[in-house]
């Protein structure tokens, strides 16, 4: 019979040998190899649990577990016979413990199945992962957090834009403190995800539970879980808790993108405003004098990398009818390949961050130009009693005016400002300067620098917080 001959561990119902095509497309082990050790921490915890129960009895229990630090130690070594019929890593780990302790290595598998097994193989992997993160998004807060310091004194400026043209200029730390706003975002996403995945599906078996008298809070407090799981067929069905990790990676890899967009536009030759470390640029292989943005390009074009991940999965898990269904072997390679994607990013940007050179003199002449400050001085009609429609009005004729002679708000005089209104007085010329319209934005989130200075006091507290 091909049941008795097969290698498959599950091969005693068949009566044919899988066809070769069908066995390679089944096949996962390429990719879920990755999950071997929490595939032996949960099998030691499952192990534990079944003695303790009077599953199995303790001597059992030490052999299994001295089987599965075998089988550690030959995979931390690359001694480890993967085998390709085994199809998986957890039938791969199940026969190589059979081989070294003999049969009473059958017998870890009662009281569970593959569908938990995997399930929570997964979120035991995907919470260090996510962990690992987190630790490498607060090394580029501090990053940001640093270079945001560094550039106050003295102060750098920079032209804000909306719809990319010059509207109002900005502390370059204001606009370092942005991305680091956003990134603490990403990061509380990240902390949600992980809430909400620390809970264990072990227990739950193929989908109904087992009859065996198993204890599931023990091995949930084993692997570091809050609780089990509470229902049995949504322990092996779900993956909302990769959905949500891949949603909070597509959404950090966004911020990333927004930063690395801007690094490419401002050390164009067009803006000047940084110059990136000869590190992380690259140049051409016919055009001797450029210095190509590479890997803000590549982190850039990442951001589509992750959201197909999100993409996929969600579209697997669309129609999926309880419980569990082969559909979900594709679960695995959009995680690894988001969260490979999204820390190679962080890093890389952290890393580069510290080497930009910036042009104060070049941003802070664009940051005067274009008419940026145009608004300071309708502002400032406004706060003299005129209705900011009118002020919007008088500044947009000035404007118009300096635009036919060529000539920038800078030039102006008193006299010339006077002529379109009389509430124009002295003060107002100090508002043609970046730096007194910069200074003039003195409220709570502003980019004056007293604001920007005390922000960036609070971000070193709340690092220091999350370090500890």
């Amino acid at each position: 019979m091909a049941g008795e001959g097969s290698k498959k561990l599950w091969g005693g119902r068949f009566a044919a040998e899988t066809d070769k095509l069908a066995e390679a497309f089944n096949n996962s082990l390429d990719f879920d190899r990755r999950l071997w050790r929490e595939d032996l921490d949960g099998s030691r915890a499952h192990a534990r649990m079944l003695a303790k129960q009077g599953i199995l009895t303790e001597e059992e229990a030490r052999t299994i577990l001295r089987g599965l630090d075998q089988i550690e130690e030959e995979i931390e070594a690359g001694t480890f016979p993967w085998r390709d019929e085994f199809e998986d890593v957890h039938m791969n780990v199940e026969a190589r413990l059979t081989e070294l302790v003999g049969e009473v290595g059958g017998k870890l598998h009662t009281a569970r199945s593959r569908n938990d097994q995997v399930a929570t193989d997964l979120r035991l992997w995907l919470r260090r992962a996510l962990a690992q993160i987190v630790e490498a998004q607060q090394q580029l807060a501090r990053v940001l957090v640093a270079e945001a310091e560094r550039h106050l004194e003295p102060p750098v400026v920079l032209p804000g834009y909306t719809h990319l043209q010059r509207a109002q200029p900005v502390l370059l730390s204001h606009w370092f403190m942005a991305y680091y706003e956003m990134l603490a975002r990403d990061t509380t996403r990240v902390l949600d995800a992980l809430f909400r995945m620390d809970a264990s599906p072990l227990g739950a078996a193929a989908l109904a539970g087992t009859g065996f008298p198993i204890d599931r809070h023990f091995t949930a407090e084993q692997l570091g879980f809050l609780e089990p799981m509470r229902n049995s067929l949504d322990a092996v069905a779900s993956r909302d808790f990769v959905l949500e990790a891949l949603s909070t990676i597509a959404i950090g890899q966004l911020t990333l993108s927004r930063l690395a967009e801007e690094l490419v536009l401002y050390s164009s030759f067009e803006f000047g405003f940084v110059t990136l470390p000869d590190a992380f640029a690259t140049g051409s292989s016919i055009m001797p004098q450029k210095k190509n943005p590479d890997i803000p390009e590549l982190i850039r074009a990442k951001a589509g990398r992750t959201i197909g991940d999100l993409v996929t999965l969600l579209t697997v898990v669309k129609g999926l009818p309880l419980a569990y269904n082969k559909d979900l072997q594709e679960d695995k390679e959009p995680v690894f390949d988001a969260v490979d994607t999204y820390t190679s990013s962080l890093k890389l940007m952290a890393a580069l961050l510290p080497g930009l050179e910036w042009h104060p003199e070049v941003t802070k002449r664009a940051a005067a130009g274009g008419f940026a400050l145009a608004t300071d001085l309708a502002d400032y009609l406004a706060r003299k009693g005129m209705p900011f429609r009118r002020a919007h009005a008088v500044v947009g004729g000035l404007v118009r005016k300096l635009q036919e002679e060529g000539r920038e708000l800078e030039s102006l005089t008193l006299e010339e400002l006077r002529s379109f209104s009389e509430l124009f007085d002295e003060d107002a010329l100090a508002l043609l300067s970046v730096e007194g319209a910069v200074a003039s934005r003195n409220v709570y989130g502003g980019t004056a620098p007293e604001q920007v200075r005390a922000r960036i006091a609070e971000a070193k507290e709340e690092l220091e917080e999350d370090a500890s």
